[in-house]
């Protein structure tokens, strides 16, 4: 594979004794800052269980109609 234009830029930058921008970085760019939190087996049954019910009840209300007759 070929190097990005970036890199090779920073290697000759190393080379003729400059500054190196790696260690200008801060240590907190490497580090994931996200909170994860994988579901429960109870909202994982919930979710599921209500994905085909809305599912049902939005198709009855678009489908229905009402009669009336009158004698």
């Amino acid at each position: 594979m070929s190097k990005s234009a970036a890199k090779k830029f920073r290697e000759k930058r190393i080379r003729e004794g400059k500054l190196n921008p790696v260690t200008g970085r801060s240590p907190f760019t490497s580090a994931d800052l996200r909170t994860r939190m994988t579901k429960t087996k109870q909202e994982m049954l919930q979710q599921g269980s209500r994905k085909h019910k809305n599912r049902l009840l939005e198709s009855s209300r678009e489908d229905s109609f009402f009669m009336l007759e009158t004698a």
